[in-house]
């Protein structure tokens, strides 16, 4: 970032922090201790990350990091050898509460090293060393406590100018894909859809120009292009690609070199091989219907408008129970098929488990109880994953029997897939449970994690640690009858290790061979040659069975990373379950209806519903409504009707149950058949970019544009009020102008909502173009809306009627009433036909003026009125008309 920001709003510019603890650094180079040496040599190579530099029980930051992590943490900055001139700015964290922290600092931007103690105080000569063990960037988390869980956490990569390379991974996941794309404004469209949170961009992408698209914030990084053309690291990767895409191969030498520059970096951060990694996935974006950001948007596909994920498409189609579902499900949302029989593999399947409703809810009582299995299998093979780690992975295996013989009753293709994916992973349930405990601590080095009887000399140790309690109770009485103390207490605590308390008012009761080892305000502490003898040998007992439960679990995780191919490929299975299963109940609950899906240009929706509106809590009784539409004679339906009425529900109701039907969901209709859609258009609302310099008019315009350069036959659009942000006449003529280009050129279905009736008129001229409105009654000049579309045209827009429900005052309405009647006049010419059908080369041809249907108060008709015809003559007379006709023509009436 290039700035950070304290809580009090003041802020302090990166370049003026490095600045000035350069100055400091400066002034102290020839009095920096052995520590601050020792920080600076590290922190050297990790210039661009804030350093989390352990000390003891603490993380501690140093300079310009202990300045930016205070102010973003909200901890205290305090200094280091405050009696210096120069004292040294630094704050920290307990080691324990860095997941608290960790989160904050990544949110912001900034990528944290973590550097930790790599060997035993005790045995340093010296000062402790310490290494960086791995780099946390916002594209790199692990955690499932700071990952969300339903969403995937991607970092991608771009290689080219022109035709361009894309790579994007989840590593705590180990999805791995690549596509390329004619430019860089088509991989910007993929980005906005995965929303990676990091990217590393090639010297061929100009950054600025990056920026400048890019639509939502990001982390970006830049390396050289040599990093993007490792022979050796596309090898690699060529290895990786999916047995199912080197069937269909396709060009991907440029995102070949993309994911070489992810590989190289994700290996730098986290300072281990990359072994979660095992397929790489082409990701061919003809077999997917394009959603961009607009229609995402507008559409509320994954967040509502007000940004949240309630409201949204997904967040009322996710039914799923596990993390993996959930990530699934909301790719099969932002990627609907192109392809017909994948549709109806997905379809028929919802089928089965639709129809068989107690079978259902078995498998969902069973995932229910199945974690996140594919961030698991991640940290293991990344060495992060603790004790607790494996035992939510042996409890999801525990879980796989029962869910292979559910779901072996159902007989589509399908789930015979599912099934031999469904890996029972048998081998891996056993090693765990007969290895790690139950309930493991969180750490995996103070011991407790591994079960007895799993290793014999682990055994020993502890049967001779345990009995260690019973050994000192029984020296505690020993030595109260020796020497006559009641109050003679054995005790152990970390710093002083075993001692012998005993009050001062017993101290001349103390044996010759009592060692005084630690005085208090009550009590002394002693040490005898016996308990110092038995304290070594049981803190040699307890610090060997801290090293050897340490080594075996090391064992267990390595042993268990060793099967992640078998372990992704099984949560692959559980996810496409749980997905499945969550649009089965769905189905149920919301009465949806299979679709049929084919290759043609219709679409025909028979009582039509909203899924997200219908749903909602308080709302009114939701009116279904039927859409019929081709490529031919019902090509554009020009839909009119007040605001407030429905048409906009109307419009995205039949826009969400093409994407839901073209995913493999049952739709909300009483019955459907829907052609395969490449792409959703969508120009709604009205919104401004005033950051870089553009009004709503041209962002509506360049909208607009974007639909007509991009759009197919195959395409669906969805045009609410074009031409709002200037003049009247304008707009009209924009929109007009617009919806013939579409059906001559385009031929594409759609829907056009607007206010401007004269657009009706399209229909008497356009073949493909037809009418529609939103039905209401006016009853003692109250508009009741209906919600219910009917063929033709709305006698008017009902805009006053809407404007007195809002509280205008009376006399702006009545006035307003006036001023409508007036523009209203004069919409058809003489023949009857619709003046804006006119052009010069039309279907009409040229027109005659018709100088009594202008306004009334033209300049021209002004002038006639006042012309005095009995005393000018016939020269005069011509004379004038002709001057007349000129000013006319040069109006371009």
């Amino acid at each position: 970032p290039s700035e950070a920001q304290d809580h009090g709003g003041s802020k302090i510019s990166h370049g003026s922090v490095r600045d000035i603890c350069n100055i400091v650094v400066t002034s102290m180079k020839e009095n920096l201790t052995p520590l601050l040496r020792q920080y600076k040599s590290i922190k050297e190579r990790f210039k661009d990350t804030i350093l989390f530099f352990r000390m003891g029980d603490f993380y501690e930051m140093f300079y310009e990091d202990a300045i930016i992590a205070s102010r973003v943490l909200e901890i205290t900055l305090t200094t280091r050898d405050k009696r210096s001139p120069n004292p040294v700015p630094m704050c920290g964290i307990p080691y324990h509460a860095i997941n608290s922290y960790l989160p904050r600092l990544i949110r912001e931007g900034h990528k944290v090293a973590i550097c930790e103690q790599v060997e035993n105080p005790a045995d340093a000569k010296g000062i402790v060393r310490r290494e960086v063990i791995k780099i946390v960037t916002p594209g790199t988390l692990l955690d499932g406590d700071i990952l969300e869980p339903g969403d995937n956490n991607f970092i991608a990569a771009i290689y080219g100018r022109g035709p361009s390379g894309l790579a994007f991974m989840d590593i705590s996941t180990g999805d791995f894909f690549i596509t390329e794309a004619d430019s860089l404004k088509d991989i910007i469209t993929e980005l906005a859809r995965i929303e990676p949170k990091e990217i590393i961009l090639s010297p061929r992408v100009d950054i600025n120009d990056f920026i400048k698209r890019q639509p939502y914030r990001i982390c970006i990084n830049t390396y050289p292009e040599e990093v993007f053309k490792n022979s050796r690291s596309i090898e690699e990767i060529e290895k990786y690609i999916a047995p199912e895409d080197k069937v269909n191969p396709s060009p991907v030498d440029l995102s070949l070199k993309a994911a070489s520059a992810l590989i190289f970096y994700l290996k730098e951060t986290q300072k281990t091989a990359l072994r979660n990694i095992n397929t790489v996935r082409i990701l061919r974006t003809e077999e997917y219907m394009i959603i961009d950001e607009p229609t995402r948007n507008n559409l509320e596909i994954v967040r509502s408008m007000r940004g949240d994920r309630k409201g949204s498409l997904f967040h009322h189609m996710d039914r799923t129970l596990t993390p993996m579902g959930g990530r699934l499900l909301k790719y099969w949302i932002l990627h609907p098929l192109m392809d017909v029989h994948e549709i109806r593999a997905r379809q028929n399947a919802v089928e089965e488990l639709v129809k068989n409703f107690s079978l259902r809810e078995e498998i969902r009582d069973i995932l229910n109880g199945i974690y996140d299995m594919e961030r698991i299998i991640s940290r293991i093979t990344l060495k992060a994953a603790n004790g607790r780690d494996l035992v939510a992975l042996r409890r999801c295996i525990e879980a796989l029997p029962d869910l292979r013989r559910l779901i072996s009753s159902f007989s589509s293709s399908l789930f015979k897939r599912i099934l031999e994916m469904l890996d029972p992973l048998e081998d891996l349930g056993k090693l765990i449970a007969h290895g790690i405990v139950e309930s493991p601590p969180v750490s995996i080095t103070e011991g407790g994690i591994i079960r007895d009887g799993y290793n014999e000399e682990l055994d020993e140790l502890r049967t001779l640690s345990r009995e260690a309690k019973r050994w000192l109770a029984s020296f505690e009485a020993k030595e109260r009858k020796r020497t006559g103390i009641d109050s003679l207490k054995v005790r152990y605590n970390r710093v002083f290790g075993y001692y012998i308390e005993v009050t001062k008012a017993n101290l001349k009761y103390v044996p010759q061979d009592y060692t005084r080892k630690q005085t208090l305000v009550n009590a002394e502490r002693f040490i005898t040659p016996e308990l110092k003898d038995y304290e070594s040998k049981i803190l040699s007992a307890e610090e060997r069975i801290k090293e050897l439960e340490y080594s075996l679990f090391e064992n267990i995780r390595e042993r268990v990373s060793g099967e992640v191919r078998r372990v992704q490929k099984c949560a692959k299975a559980v996810a496409l379950v749980d997905a499945l299963s969550s649009l089965a109940d769905l189905s149920h609950r919301h009465n949806y209806v299979k679709p049929a899906v084919d290759e043609s240009l219709h679409i025909l929706i028979r009582d039509g519903r909203h899924p997200v509106v219908e749903a909602m809590e308080g709302s009114e009784r939701f009116v279904p409504n039927d859409t019929e539409m081709d490529c031919e004679g019902r090509r554009i339906m020009i839909l009119t009707g007040p605001n407030m009425a429905g048409k906009s529900t109307y419009m995205r109701q039949v826009a969400l149950i093409v994407l839901m039907a073209q995913m493999g969901s049952f739709v909300p209709a009483r019955e459907a058949t829907i052609g395969i859609v490449d792409r959703i258009f969508t120009r709604i609302g009205a919104s401004d970019n005033l950051a870089g310099g553009k009004s709503t008019f041209m962002v509506e315009m360049e909208e607009t544009a974007h639909i007509v350069r991009n759009a197919t036959t195959r395409s669906l659009i969805l045009l609410d009020e074009i031409g709002r942000g200037t003049s009247t006449f304008d707009g009209i003529s924009i929109a007009w102008a617009t919806a013939e280009y579409i059906n001559r050129h385009i031929k594409a279905k759609t829907l056009f909502a607007t206010h401007y009736h004269e657009l009706t008129d399209l229909s008497l001229t356009e073949e493909g173009i037809f009418n529609a409105f939103m039905a209401v009654r006016e009853w003692n000049e109250e508009v009741i809306f209906l919600r219910r579309i009917m063929p033709g045209i709305s006698d008017k827009s009902y805009g006053i009627q809407v404007a007195k429900l809002a509280g205008l005052p009376d006399a702006i309405l009545k006035r307003a009433k006036e001023v409508l009647a007036s523009l209203e006049e004069g919409e058809f010419d003489t023949e009857g036909k619709p003046r804006l059908a006119r052009t010069n080369k039309g279907k009409y041809g040229s027109l005659q003026f018709d100088l009594f249907t202008q306004p009334l108060n033209h300049p021209v008709l002004e002038e006639i009125r006042g012309l005095d015809i009995l005393n000018m003559t016939p020269l005069q007379a011509l004379s004038k008309l002709e001057e007349l006709k000129r000013r006319l023509k040069d109006e371009s009436i």
